[in-house]
């Protein structure tokens, strides 16, 4: 996994978790979903580099 895309993941993962700290506060459902959606792509993709990674080796 290259270094952009580590630091791209990463900040996906903060902004869903902002994003649904956010929606908690406000007792918006729809932003809690936000976040928790834009933390599993995050989680997705890194799964998927990793993957990329074990068979380059």
């Amino acid at each position: 996994m290259s270094g952009s895309d580590k630091i791209e993941n990463a900040a996906q993962d903060l902004a869903g978790k902002a994003k649904e700290a956010f929606g908690k506060a406000t007792n918006d459902d729809s932003k809690v979903a936000e976040g928790k959606s834009d933390q599993t792509q995050a989680d997705l993709k890194k799964a998927g580099e990793n993957v990329k990674d074990a068979f380059k080796k």
